[in-house]
């Protein structure tokens, strides 16, 4: 099984363009099913998920065509509307395709994704919204069946016990674009990701205001074409590099760094004493280029994640990783994932001193992180593990790394190229 080795004490210097957000590619895939000619992605992530959605695709009736980090959709068998579990269980994400079959189709069966229950849990609230549009649901053989032979516009309500789901909004705004009259999404999620997916949706042709905010008006149409667009750079990735470059005292230029969707992260990096300068103030915001550099000592801080435009939960280990290194402690509270803190025992053995709380880790600094074998538990703990490994005295081994893997394309590549000692190895069986 794949591992990383990294030898720490490099300063980072160079350039890197952001990639592509795996987190708006998944939904925006799945909504080509809408619509009535070809769609063309560029700049797709072909990340573990984002090829398993094009497989997907491919078994809902799709041609799909992949060209690097192009891919264009087109359905061409509009009668297939089953998402198999052999597929599903391998991507939770696919069960963004429920909102775009039913519009189009009229009919979607979605595998139960592993692990859920039609309950109190966050694939309810998909269900929900799509019945309040007119869809009846049912469970048949481990399938979530959705029906409607027409779908009508009203008030949903996407709220719930976690707060808003990304994909169920998307799911829901995916199916109101086709519903007759129209639909009001009350709690709907501000993520930048579901306003890109509005954004595309529109450039369809669907009639849509109101994205970035709690409060969606669609209004329905009768069909939707075909568009070329490109992916949102990733605004968690954009995070990670950033981190990278001010834990190792370093000076990298990020183009496409989506600074906009970034604010409350860059307000508590700048605060740390982590600047981050706009080259060209003409450039959007969402996707401008930016040099990052640091204080010689780092400031304590205290944040607390929340729901966008709040501190980003999957920013929260990275940042950790970057505070353990800091003058002082520091205190950071998980609102999102109350238990989200894997990654702490991990950094504890690279010398970090953390006190967890229930959802609050007070961060001691120390002076140094040392390298160990670690091992990696998710996604974004993993990087917060590769950033201590950078910065860390000695060498420092993770395995597991296929949670990384989900989320970055190539890390190791593009940190080599900046300038850190790291590589991918064999690491036998963990």
């Amino acid at each position: 099984m794949d591992a990383l080795r990294i030898r720490g004490g490099r300063r980072l210097t160079g350039t890197l363009r952001v990639d592509g957000s795996k987190n708006a590619a998944l939904p925006a895939l799945a909504a080509a099913l809408l619509a009535d000619g070809p769609v063309t992605l560029r700049g797709v992530p072909m990340l573990e998920d984002t090829i398993n959605m094009t497989r997907l695709l491919s078994e809902l009736g799709c041609t799909v065509d992949v060209d690097g980090a192009t891919v264009t959709i087109e359905t061409t068998d509009p009668s297939r509307i089953h998402a198999p579990y052999d597929i599903v269980r391998t991507m939770r994400a696919s069960i963004c395709t429920l909102g775009p079959l039913l519009a189009a189709r009229g009919e979607a069966r979605v595998a139960m994704p592993g692990g859920c229950a039609i309950g109190d849990r966050p694939v309810d609230l998909h269900l929900r919204g799509l019945q309040a549009l007119g869809a009846t649901v049912t469970l048949e053989s481990g399938d979530m069946v959705v029906r409607a032979d027409k779908l009508r516009g009203t008030t949903v309500f996407m709220g719930g016990p976690f707060g808003s789901t990304v994909l169920g909004t998307a799911n829901v705004l995916c199916a109101a674009v086709r519903a007759e009259g129209e639909t009001i999404i009350e709690s709907a999620a501000c993520e930048p990701e579901v306003a890109f997916v509005a954004k595309m949706l529109r450039a369809m042709g669907a009639d849509i205001s109101g994205e970035g905010t709690p409060r969606i008006h669609v209004r329905g149409v009768d069909s939707l074409s075909g568009i070329d667009m490109e992916i949102m750079p990733d605004r968690i990735v954009a995070g990670t590099l950033a981190v990278a470059a001010a834990i190792t005292n370093g000076d990298v230029t990020l183009e496409r760094f989506p600074a906009d969707h970034l604010v409350a992260a860059l307000d508590r990096l700048s605060e740390a004493g982590v600047h981050v300068q706009r080259s060209d103030e003409s450039e959007p915001a969402d996707a401008c280029t930016v040099t990052i550099s640091t204080d010689r000592r780092l400031k304590p801080i205290l944040f607390t994640t929340q729901p966008h435009p709040g501190f980003p939960t999957d920013l929260q280990a990275q940042v950790m990783s970057l505070l353990c290194l800091a003058d002082g402690n520091s205190i950071v509270t998980e609102k999102i994932y109350p238990d989200r803190f894997l990654h702490v025992p991990e950094l504890t053995r690279m010398g970090a001193t953390l006190i967890r709380q229930g959802p609050t880790v007070v961060v001691q600094g120390v002076d140094e992180l040392i390298g160990a074998p670690v091992m990696a538990s998710d996604l974004r703990g993993s990087a917060a593990l590769v950033l201590a490994g950078l910065a860390a005295r000695g060498e420092t081994l993770i395995r597991r790394i296929y949670h990384l893997d989900r989320g970055y394309l190539g890390l190791e590549r593009q940190l080599a190229s900046l300038g850190a000692a790291i590589e991918r190895f064999d690491g036998g069986p963990t």
